[in-house]
């Protein structure tokens, strides 16, 4: 391929990363390894980027913006908040315990859904034209049951999914190697390496036609008109 024809314009990009492994730092973290992938490809087309290791903060369970004014004592969201608020691309990632999500992604994606009742500057939600993905790790099955209620929470809470964003890397059934371990296989995996690089190539093409086109046009997704009384088309054909 001619890399003169390799697409740019990606530089203004903000993309932040959430790995929702359950081991703390400095702890090795087999999915710290598959976002490295994702992450130095988007920083090489200038994209800035960000990394949250969730489990090393203090984030309160609850599906309000700031669970302190419900009863929790201590609450870190608020403060990381804003670096969604900031990004174009976000990225989930995590690994797989009992064929599922973590807990620790299920709580951040619990805090996203907190502002899914926001709008944005056009009077959408809060997410619009925001552009998701998703990276999974383990070694048993599930990669794709995971990736599925990622990717299906984000987009219901208003991101915008691309073609194949997501990608994974899975060892064998049971006890066994993980992504990161000597002789595992999974750095050197074809498979993990052409679907990673895939979901963060589209996730950069689409965050781009999002900025190129001033994000998704403002008309028929618009909740106040919606209330009041706006119906965009919509007719409801008296009963009969």
């Amino acid at each position: 391929m001619n890399d003169n024809l390799k697409p740019g314009g990606y530089e203004g990009l903000k993309a932040v990363f959430f790995n929702g492994t359950l081991k703390p730092s400095p702890q090795t973290s087999n999915t710290e390894g598959l976002i490295r992938i994702s992450r130095g490809i988007m920083e090489k087309q200038g994209v800035s980027t960000k990394l949250f290791r969730t489990v090393d903060h203090k984030i309160a369970s609850g599906v309000y913006p700031d669970m302190r004014e419900h009863g929790w004592e201590t609450d870190e969201w608020p403060e990381i908040y804003p670096s969604v608020q900031e990004a174009d691309i976000v990225v989930v990632a995590g690994p797989i315990w009992l064929g599922d999500n973590s807990s620790e992604t299920k709580k951040l994606i619990e805090r996203l859904y907190a502002h899914s009742g926001q709008l944005n500057n056009k009077g959408q939600w809060a997410y619009y034209p925001k552009v998701g993905g998703c990276l999974i790790t383990g070694n048993e099955d599930g990669i794709k049951h995971c990736a599925m209620n990622v990717l299906y929470s984000l987009q219901h809470v208003g991101f915008t999914i691309p073609p194949q964003a997501d990608a994974g890397w899975i060892g064998p059934v049971g006890p066994g190697p993980s992504y990161l371990d000597e002789g595992s296989g999974g750095p050197q995996s074809d498979f993990t390496n052409r679907n990673t690089t895939f979901m963060t190539w589209n996730l950069l093409h689409m965050a781009k036609l999002m900025r190129d086109a001033g994000g998704i046009p403002a008309y028929g997704n618009l909740p106040e008109e919606w209330k009041a009384g706006t119906r965009f088309d919509f007719e409801n054909p008296e009963y009969r």
